[in-house]
């Protein structure tokens, strides 16, 4: 466990053995796992339609299977998607659903279908359809792909995941993350499915002295962690500067030791921490940018590369905007030449992003 007693957040470390000549990965690359649903989920969606968990059913080409494992395995049964909702509101008949799935209403679906499950709306606006049926309009099981936080330098025979368990109540009932917490509770019995996603986009520098800036706020660390682990393999030489963030350092802080024995060292040689909830006033990682904003100008300036990793929804943009601020300021650039500065710096493979 990497988060802390206490933590509103449940982050774990996954080690993965590889037996020789099965796989091998760089650091920058993703891991891919295919996830099992948890039994419990099952037994509740077999409940709410009132399907036989023992019956056989036809999975494309596959030998027939019974359908509790099939649903287990091969369909996504938690989320919510249009088309399901679709399918129950025309067997359901019920009026606000249709309402809720007309384009206009885009917005209001989103916030409605948020945090609930497909036993949520099953149990909600019930209907009786037979497994094929159903089986005809869920999707398939989708693997889930985690940024490796390892390198192979340091070890070619694991791999590392860094991992937030996703947990929550849905109108009092719990919920869970489909693969996050199938590693967390329920892999250790299983032969897990995985796959290497490779990242040729995301790589740390392949020349020693070069200036390597890393901004990784929660989960975001996990690459760097390969990078940091690469590069001290290797040799090189040239300065590392961290931006790390999350709520609170007492609780959340991933990696510490390894983190901060690095910056002891000397080996990191720039290290900003920002705990968000440490304090009144919440700082995060782009805070600490724009206080450190000529330093960092200086550093793009002897050819750094800049790594971003973590949330594209919101911290990735505000990261992007907040390199154009500091261009501007310390660049002395108008906006339209910074932000051409920062489209340079990505075109030149000096600004890479892995965010999702």
């Amino acid at each position: 466990m990497l988060s802390g007693p206490g933590s509103a957040k449940e982050v774990r470390q996954f080690v993965f053995l590889l037996p020789e000549n099965t796989l091998s990965y760089e650091a920058g690359d993703a891991l891919g796992v295919w996830p099992r649903h948890h039994r419990e989920l099952v037994d509740e969606w077999l409940g709410v339609t009132g399907l036989e968990g023992d019956a056989l059913v036809e999975v494309g080409d596959h030998e027939p299977m019974l359908l509790r494992d099939a649903l287990r395995e091969r369909f996504a049964i938690a989320r919510l998607n249009p088309d399901l909702v679709r399918f129950v509101a025309e067997r359901n008949g019920d009026t606000e659903l249709r309402e809720l799935l007309k384009p206009e209403n885009k917005a209001r679906f989103t916030d409605w279908a948020w945090g609930r499950h497909q036993i949520d709306l099953f149990a909600e606006y019930p209907v009786q359809v037979s497994a094929e049926e159903w089986l005809s309009v869920l999707k398939p099981l989708q693997p889930r792909l985690y940024s490796i936080s390892s390198s192979p330098k340091q070890d070619p025979w694991e791999v590392h995941l860094t991992v937030s368990a996703v947990r929550y109540d849905f109108r009092g009932r719990p919920r869970r993350g489909v693969c996050s917490t199938y590693l967390a509770d329920a892999a250790e019995n299983d032969g897990i499915g995985v796959f290497l996603q490779k990242s040729n986009h995301f790589r740390p520098p392949t020349a020693s002295p070069t200036p390597m800036i890393m901004i990784g706020p929660g989960t975001g660390i996990a690459p760097f962690r390969g990078f940091l682990q690469e590069r001290r393999a290797l040799g090189h030489t040239g300065p590392n500067w961290l931006f790390f963030g999350e709520q609170h350092a007492a609780t959340d802080f991933y990696y510490r030791d390894e983190i901060t024995g690095m910056h002891a060292d000397g080996f990191l040689t720039e290290l900003d921490l920002a705990f968000s909830r440490d304090q009144p006033e919440k700082i995060y990682v782009q805070d600490l940018m724009r206080a450190r904003g000529a330093e960092l100008w200086r550093w793009l300036q002897d050819g750094a590369h800049l790594y971003v990793c973590g949330d594209a929804q919101r911290m990735a943009k505000e990261v992007d905007a907040t390199i154009v601020e500091i261009a501007q300021r310390h660049g002395n650039l108008d906006h339209d030449a910074a932000k051409a500065y920062v489209k340079g710096l990505s075109s030149a493979g000096r600004y890479q992003r892995d965010v999702y």
